[in-house]
């Protein structure tokens, strides 16, 4: 009988009841904005409830990162991940992501997961906005909210409308964590 060592197998049994525990949707890798970097969406959420964000750089709604980043701020302990989706679906996003960055980075002071622009609708939609869409809805304008529960079979979703520090989804917020 062959012998591993203990670090061996408890680093397979952590993969394997880490892949048990991620949400098929999020078993992605992903490029960050404005980076070589990529980030393992099943890593980074680890079964933590998540709240997705469809954003824009150039739109009314862009003064909403101020208070994503304040409930990434305030949640981020009680095991919320907030992450935001750059896109151009709506033609308000910049075309050079360092500008993107920039408005994120800079003018916001954004530290939540932002990553590569990408569609979140459409036939080219990314697989994250597939499965929010087909649980919930596509995004019909920029700062759509999603708040997915760990296991990712509670989806619920906010339009742009719904701001970031409503009692509405505060309060979804807290029924997934």
């Amino acid at each position: 009988m062959m012998k591993f060592p203990l670090f061996i197998l408890t680093s397979l049994m952590s993969t394997s009841v880490f892949a048990a525990t991620c949400p098929s949707y999020l078993d992605v890798e992903v490029r960050k904005l404005h980076s070589e970097q990529s980030v393992n969406l099943c890593e980074l959420t680890q079964g933590k409830p998540v709240l997705l964000i469809n954003t824009a750089s150039n739109c009314g709604y862009t003064s909403q990162f101020k208070a994503l980043e304040a409930l990434h701020k305030e949640y981020k302990d009680k095991g919320l991940v907030v992450i935001g989706f750059p896109s151009d679906d709506f033609f308000q996003e910049e075309n050079d992501e360092k500008d993107t960055a920039k408005v994120c980075y800079i003018n916001y002071g954004v530290t939540f997961t932002m990553l590569a622009t990408s569609p979140v609708r459409g036939s080219d939609v990314n697989s994250v906005f597939k499965y929010l869409g087909d649980k919930a809805g596509a995004p019909k304008w920029n700062f759509y909210k999603y708040v997915v529960s760990g296991d990712g079979n509670t989806v619920m979703q906010f339009n742009s409308k719904v701001k970031p520090d409503s009692t509405e989804l505060k309060q979804a917020i807290e029924s997934v964590l």
